[in-house]
Order: C-alpha cells, then structure tokens, then sequence
C-alpha cells in the first residue's frame, strides 16, 4: 500500500531506548489508525538490545515509517525534539514506545486539531457536563480550568496534539527531567488556545523500567511541579487576571510548598 510521505497530516513520533519487548505492538497500533494520512518517526536513543533491528522491520514493508538513530544517548525529552526535528506533518503527535494507541484515537485528536485552525495544541481532559467535546479554551480559560480542578497540565506527551510550527517557534521541549511534559504545556497556554478531548484514545503501559519509578522521582516531581506552577503564575505574561493569580498562589503555598520547605530545611539542619 502506498502513501504520499512528503507532507502527511499528522507526524507520530516515537522515541525509544531497550523497549524491544514492547515496540512491535506500538507500532502496529499506529499503522492501523484510521488516519491514514501520516509518517511515524522512529527515534532510536543508542539501544542495546533488538529495539533499533524491530523498528527497521517495518520500514522495510511501510513507507511511512521513518527510523533514525542517535550518535550518543540523549535522554527522554531531548530525543522528543530530535524526533519532532525530523517531522513533516502540520501536527506532531507522540506516542511512547511502550504504548498503543487505539484505532480511532489519531483520528480523533487530529480533527478535533482541524476544527479549531487557531488553537496551538491539544489535550486531553476530564469532560464537562456542560457540552461535548471538542472545545477550545483561551489561554486564561487554559489557566482558570487547571488551576480551578481540571488539572489539564498533568498530562503526558501521549495525551496531547501539537501544531508543529507552534513547537518549533517555542523551541520544543526544555529537557528538564520527569517535568519537561508540564513546562511546555504551561508555556504553551500563555500564548496559544487549546482544545480539549476526551481521555482513552491511547493506552499508557506502566512497568517497572520507566523513569518514573526511579527512587528519586516522586520527591523530584513533586518539588519541581510545584514550583512550575508558582513560577507560571508569576510569570509576566501569565493570562490570568490578577486578583485570580493571587489566590491561586496562596493555594499552592499553603497546603504543599510549606511541607517541601520543611522537608528541606530538615536535610539542611
């Protein structure tokens, strides 16, 4: 089967490192979407065992893949933007190497993309009583509905959809680890409107060799989201009225950051 691949709809990126036992069926949930109008990116991070040999299995039978291989170990969020570096698709959509994606779930990220041209990204999110999904959010609309419950910024990549020519003029992902998901976001809402779709378009396999199980993560995430979030809030350009700001920086101060602030000073003393 043959398909255009200079200027496809949707670019799938996916990044990987020693996932061989779980590659294969990431892949084949991409190539039997619905949408058919896309390139998967294939970015090996210097794996050591048969992930790079499995992905090139399937650039031999399908044109849309795309495998390219780092010359040194780069890490989870600088191989996103490698990936998103060799991208030709209006939109960007990741998806991990130890997940799936169901067969209707790019399709329906994608349109939800096209039925706002002005929105930047996308992300899933808890649905509303109120109406049906898609909608698009301003950037203090953004801003209002995670800090007043929604959590919208407590997604990962997989969750979302990205105009590629709004991530590269941000300059992709920082790099920061466990976090760099949720420093974009925030630094996205600022500028951009957002659409909001439904959860369960993809499913997020958990085992125990992802990062986020590493000894030091939870105390990692949790000191450094709360200080994104505080810092957004602060920030100069945040959407937010003033008087609303305010009283979501009192809420993140009182109940968390004073309990990281004594876990400190108690290592310090």
């Amino acid at each position: 089967m043959s398909f255009a691949a200079s200027s496809p709809l949707v670019s799938v990126l996916t990044t990987a490192f020693n996932r061989e036992a779980y590659i294969g069926q990431a892949i084949e949930s991409i190539l039997a979407s619905t949408l058919k109008d896309l390139e998967l990116i294939i970015v090996d991070d210097c794996s050591t065992d048969n992930t790079l040999k499995i992905a090139i299995t399937y650039e031999e039978r399908d044109e849309r893949v795309k495998v390219f291989v780092n010359e040194k170990n780069l890490g989870d969020y600088h191989n996103r933007n490698i990936a998103a570096s060799y991208a030709n698709g209006k939109y960007i959509k990741y998806l991990d190497s130890d997940d799936t994606i169901y067969p209707h779930g790019l399709q329906v990220m994608v349109d939800a993309m096209e039925a706002f041209p002005d929105a930047g990204f996308g992300l899933a999110s808890k649905p509303e009583d109120e109406r049906p999904y898609p909608v698009c959010l301003s950037p203090e609309q953004i801003y209002a509905e995670h800090f007043g419950g929604f959590g919208h910024f407590n997604r990962a990549p997989g969750s979302s959809v990205i105009r590629r020519d709004v991530f590269l003029a941000e300059g992709g992902f920082s790099g920061e680890r466990l976090v760099g998901d949720l420093e974009l976001w925030l630094r996205l809402a600022r500028k951009y409107k957002m659409v909001k779709f439904p959860f369960d378009l993809y499913w997020n396999r958990l085992h125990q060799q992802q990062e986020v199980n590493a000894s030091d993560a939870r105390t990692v995430y949790r000191q450094r989201t709360n200080e994104l979030l505080l810092a957004a809030l602060r920030h100069p350009d945040c959407p937010l009225p003033v008087a609303e700001t305010q009283k979501f920086i009192n809420s993140l101060k009182r109940p968390t950051l004073m309990k990281i602030q004594n876990k400190i000073s108690r290592r310090l003393s």
